[in-house]
């Protein structure tokens, strides 16, 4: 089955979008949220001394700090007011949907519709606003303690500093979660994927030039580079692959008769995903993974720091197998688990019943509920495996041959997913486009 965009490079019509001007409004509305939320990345950070920070900085970039900065669009490498990035706002919803699954008072919102999801997302955000609190107290000690050949990253330390950082940090982390919204009710795609999308494509140029002056001054081999650059064309066609897949389970619909005429006895199919979860699973594992780098911060100096915390910390950087084995984990966990959220095999199950809907060979109810869960547990398990292997194989070569983040596993993940997502909303608002202009033109009874 073709997929969306071949679908949209197959039939593309420019009079079609010349045409749909409620696609276009939306095109342009995102295109001008991305640049507002990139314009910020380069707004810096009150009392902060640029040039010491970027010395002290390199540095540091090595480990997890390194993905965050490549997450939040080179942010936290300039130490802007968008420094935090949107990742409160994700580890909030982490949370939430973890609490959503063990309090019957959120599980009872969530099943109240709209009204309840509303509720849920608004707990989400007071949540995020917390974190965000709590993040930007622990960045501000530990920007106050950091000192490098240029002098100390702060120009004046104390409490004014501290309060200061914390209301702009977590001021930036609301408005991006609000561009975010904005962007996904009035845009095209999901709002928060695409600003950690416009970050990591934002920076793929520099990080092009920096493995192509390493390759130029002799510090990386020809043989390298090739290596990298099949690799990442190897991901990039795997993970194409790997979304578009799918298992398709038929549905067959009896027959009625009405009169003297039978109908219905159509049979469809219910499409199964192999990865239900998208994105989200690296993503919150990255998220998750900052926990350390956020305690240390609360200890300032790396003397106040607990020495049981500095090893979690030197254990934490790419390539480690601790850094790994957790990366790993945190990812297969998070795909079973936003995989049994977003699809319940009870509810499925009882819908189909509902509108007399059957597997052949399955009897409808607890029967159908059970192989659907049957065959979604395997799916699951292969897509997992997919995640875990294209978010983790790079990050070990990237180690070992001190490449940028930049052409890592998740990052391609999260680029050809976001990429893939928004050319099927732009697919499925041109198909609405062309059924309206036919309904336009076609004589139908009551038509003004």
């Amino acid at each position: 089955m073709a997929s969306a965009a071949e679908q949209l490079a197959a039939n593309i019509n420019f009079g079609a979008f010349a045409k749909a001007e409620e696609l276009k409004a939306r095109i342009w509305f995102t295109l001008g949220a991305l640049i507002v939320a990139r314009i910020g990345t380069y707004i810096p950070l009150p009392g902060i001394d640029a040039a010491a920070f970027a010395q002290i900085f390199a540095q540091h970039s090595g480990g997890v700090l390194g993905m965050v900065d490549m997450f939040n669009g080179g942010a936290i490498s300039r130490m802007t007011v968008f420094a935090l990035g949107i990742m409160p706002y994700i580890s909030a919803s982490i949370i939430m949907q973890l609490l959503t699954s063990v309090s019957p008072h959120l599980e009872a919102l969530k099943k109240e519709g709209d009204a309840g999801r509303k509720k849920i997302n608004q707990y989400t955000r007071y949540g995020a606003v917390v974190l965000a609190m709590v993040q930007a107290f622990g960045m501000a000690n530990g920007l106050q303690s950091m000192s490098g050949p240029s002098g100390s990253a702060v120009i004046d330390p104390g409490i004014f500093f501290v309060i200061t950082t914390v209301v702009t940090l977590t001021g930036g982390t609301m408005f991006l979660m609000w561009l975010g919204e904005q962007i996904t009710a009035r845009g095209i795609g999901n709002g928060i994927s695409l600003i950690i999308f416009a970050g990591i494509v934002a920076l793929l140029p520099s990080a092009c030039g920096q493995l192509l002056a390493q390759l130029w001054e002799g510090t990386v081999s020809g043989f390298k580079v090739t290596l990298i650059a099949v690799l990442a064309v190897v991901v990039i066609t795997g993970i194409v692959f790997f979304e578009r897949a799918q298992r398709r389970l038929i549905v067959q619909y009896p027959k009625r008769q009405v009169g003297n005429r039978m109908f219905g006895g159509e049979s469809s199919h219910l499409p199964l995903k192999l990865n239900a979860s998208g994105v989200i699973p690296p993503i919150f594992a990255s998220s998750l993974l900052l926990l350390p780098l956020t305690v240390a911060g609360f200890y300032g100096t790396n003397a106040d720091t607990p020495g049981w915390l500095q090893g979690v910390m030197a254990h934490f950087g790419h390539g480690q197998p601790i850094y790994i084995v957790a990366y790993i984990g945190l990812i297969v966990f998070f795909a079973f688990f936003y995989t049994a959220i977003v699809f319940n095999p009870d509810d499925t199950a009882e819908n189909l019943k509902k509108h007399g809907g059957f597997l052949p060979g399955i009897r409808p109810g607890k029967n159908t509920a059970e192989y659907l869960d049957y065959v979604l547990t395997r799916l699951t398990v292969i897509g997992a495996a997919y995640l875990a292997v294209v978010c983790a194989m790079p990050e070990i070569l990237i180690a070992n041959y001190a490449l940028p983040f930049y052409f890592g596993g998740t990052s391609l993940l999260i680029v050809v997913s976001v990429t893939m997502d928004t050319v099927a909303q732009i697919h499925s608002h041109l198909l609405a486009h062309q059924y309206e202009g036919l309904l336009k033109k076609s004589k139908l009874k009551g038509r003004r």
